[in-house]
């Protein structure tokens, strides 16, 4: 109304109101009353702003290469953005001109910049093993560009998501490392092969000590068994020896038992001989009554009655009478049973 309006700003907005060239207020989160005719509002956002990015450049050895990453950037110092770009605001209360829409693009050629001129100093493969120092280099150069500070930006931060050759380039680059990686698996594969034959090796070396072992016991079984059969036997041929020297010594004994015997024998024979010699002598010597005297000396009663009976017989002319007494009688019928 008449020219008055009201305008309230967040606090992250920078507020400024100009009045015939001059600052008559500014600063972040401002509200007031303001005659439009005489008042130009100027209006710098003073949040973080995080601008994507991916673009190509050329390394030192021409090869190309894609970059992908972020950039977080805020207006620091709102006065000089103001200066040397148009952020006023418009009766309807949008900006006037296009500078605020420009401004990022402005921020990413200086990106654009700067890592251009940090690749012209690497080879590809340098860029590709150090992306994280290409990006602190980065953002190091921006914080101190000349052309950020002079629009008042402050760089937050910047990080690279993503370093890509091109996908020729990317392949040849790959091949070096895919045959690394399949020589390493023909490695890993060789040396699974040679740990299983070395642990076949070590089993079957493990078996034949077990058989060795086990071969060497039933060998000490056999030789122990061995031992104890010729211990044995020679425990018999012992005996046998003994026997046999107690037989031969028995039959020397017997021998000498039997020689004895017959010197012995031969000495009783000669006794004999001589005491019959001398008994033939002496009967020789003796008539015939008096060897029959002797030879009857061990007769039995029924031989002498008998050669009573033969001299009665030879004296029978001598003989008147001869009585046989009963007992006689009886004594004679006995003897002839």
């Amino acid at each position: 109304m008449f020219g008055f309006q009201y305008i309230k700003s967040s606090p992250s907005h920078y507020l400024m109101q100009f009045r015939d060239g001059r600052v008559v207020r500014e600063g972040s989160g401002l509200s007031f009353f303001y005659f439009a005719p005489r008042s130009t509002l100027v209006q710098v956002p003073l949040s973080v702003v995080d601008l994507p990015f991916m673009f190509e450049e050329t390394t030192r050895d021409f090869q190309a290469v894609t970059l992908q990453g972020g950039l977080s950037y805020r207006i620091a110092r709102p006065a000089e953005l103001a200066e040397r770009l148009d952020f006023s605001l418009s009766a309807q209360g949008d900006y006037a001109a296009e500078d605020p829409e420009r401004l990022p693009s402005r921020v990413l050629n200086a990106v654009k910049a700067q890592f251009r001129a940090l690749l012209q100093g690497m080879d590809l493969a340098a860029v590709l093993q150090e992306g994280e120092t290409l990006a602190r280099a980065a953002h190091e150069a921006l914080s101190a560009s000349s052309t950020l500070r002079a629009l008042g930006i402050e760089v937050v931060g910047l990080g690279l998501l993503a370093i890509k050759p091109t996908p020729d380039t990317a392949r040849a680059l790959e091949a070096p490392a895919r045959e690394r990686i399949l020589q390493l698996a023909d490695d890993a594969t060789y040396l699974r092969r040679q740990a299983a034959i070395e642990q076949e090796q070590r089993i079957r070396e493990s078996e034949l000590r077990s058989e060795l072992v086990v071969e060497q016991k039933q060998r000490e079984v056999r030789e122990t068994k061995a031992e104890s059969e010729r211990v044995l036997l020679e425990r018999r041929q012992q005996l046998q020896q003994q026997e046999l020297a107690g037989k031969v010594a028995l039959e020397k004994q017997n021998a000498e038992l039997v020689r004895q015997r017959a010197e012995n024998t031969k000495c009783e024979a000669e006794a004999k001989a001589y005491a019959t010699d001398r008994l033939v002598a002496a009967l020789g010597t003796l008539d015939a009554r008096s060897l029959q005297a002797l030879t009857l000396g061990d007769a039995s009663p029924e031989t002498l009655l008998a050669l009573g009976f033969q001299q009665l017989a030879e004296n029978a002319a001598k003989i008147g009478e001869f009585n046989f007494s009963p007992d006689l009688l009886r004594q004679l019928a006995h003897a002839r049973e």
